[in-house]
């Protein structure tokens, strides 16, 4: 069994969403909608600092399931270069 996290841009949430719920079975998860970044005029995003809206996904995956993810994630990573998409994968214990 995998903790799946994922952070990302709003822009692109209901995809993303969308996607996994069609290809994970039983894909249930939660969902904290608005996470703003720090929007310091001395920080950039190149310092690892998000200034717009993001999301954060936490789900429960199947080690199968989990590699599903990860491999459909990846593809939305490809598909949209200038996203800022990340995904965490971890035991769940």
């Amino acid at each position: 069994m995998k903790r799946m996290e994922l952070i990302a841009d709003r822009t692109i949430e209901n995809e993303i969403i969308n996607t996994l719920r069609d290809n994970i079975n039983g894909f249930y998860y939660s969902l904290l909608p608005q996470i703003p970044g720090n929007e310091k005029p001395d920080y950039s995003s190149k310092k690892g600092i998000w200034t717009n809206l993001h999301f954060l996904l936490i789900s429960f995956l199947e080690d199968d399931e989990a590699y599903k993810a990860k491999i459909i994630i990846n593809d939305f990573i490809q598909q949209f270069p200038n996203e800022k998409i990340k995904l965490y994968l971890m035991d769940a214990r």
